[in-house]
This record gives C-alpha cells, sequence and structure tokens, in this order.
C-alpha cells in the first residue's frame, strides 16, 4: 500500500486573511484560483511584488486597519469606518486624531489591562 498525500488548498479569501492583505486588491489570478499550504509558504517567505506593494501601501482589511490605529474592529465600527484604508488614509487619520479614535484607544487599553489583571489573579488562584 502506497499512501497518496493530498495537497492541502484554501479558498483565496482565508490565503488572503493569513496574508494580511485586502482579496479584492489582490490580482485576479489570485482571486480565482485555489492556494495550496506551499504557495502560502512561499507567498510568506518570498512575497512578489503585488504582495509587497499590497502590504506597503494597501488598501487594507479590517484587521490591519485596527491594528495600525490601536483600536479594536468593533472600535473601527464605531468609528465610522467601515471601509478598507490605504496607508496613506490610516497615517492621515493618526495625524487628525478625532475624538473617538483617542477614546478607542484607551478603551482597548482598559481592555487589555483588565484582561492582564483577571490572568494573574487565576494565576494566583491555581497556585
Amino acid at each position: 500500500m502506497t499512501s497518496h498525500k493530498n495537497t492541502q488548498t484554501m479558498k483565496p479569501a482565508t490565503a488572503a486573511k493569513k496574508l494580511g492583505v485586502y482579496l479584492e486588491a489582490t490580482p485576479a489570478e489570485f482571486q480565482e484560483g485555489v492556494v495550496s499550504r506551499t504557495e502560502l509558504n512561499t507567498l510568506q517567505t518570498d512575497p512578489p511584488e503585488w504582495l509587497q506593494e499590497l502590504r506597503r501601501n494597501g488598501p487594507h482589511p479590517r484587521p490591519v486597519v485596527a491594528a495600525k490605529l490601536g483600536v479594536s474592529i468593533a472600535g473601527l465600527a464605531r468609528g465610522g469606518v467601515t471601509e478598507p484604508l490605504t496607508t496613506e488614509q490610516i497615517d492621515a487619520l493618526k495625524a487628525q486624531a478625532p475624538e473617538w479614535l483617542e477614546q478607542e484607544r484607551a478603551n482597548l487599553a482598559e481592555v487589555r489591562k483588565e484582561a492582564v489583571r483577571i490572568k494573574e489573579k487565576n494565576a494566583q488562584r491555581s497556585a
């Protein structure tokens, strides 16, 4: 008996998510095909020019926008940001520092501080 090794593949949306890029901004051949695990690894280790450009200038998907602004994805929605943003737009938002952005940054900092407090409390309980 010989074992056949099937190649794992994923939908373009999944691959784009793993690469941290906005699917609609990727080339048509990427959007229309399937991506194998090997191809994904190659894209991550040796990204082609189009991928480097997307990562550098965008448009970026919501998780990347949220991370670059230092807020949660829900905070983006509360601030009215529902579309993908380019790096230039993100930098402009940072420079403007609207009230909602400052508030959401503070909210995220509080949530993270509370998560650390709870983790430490649970660690003390189990010790």
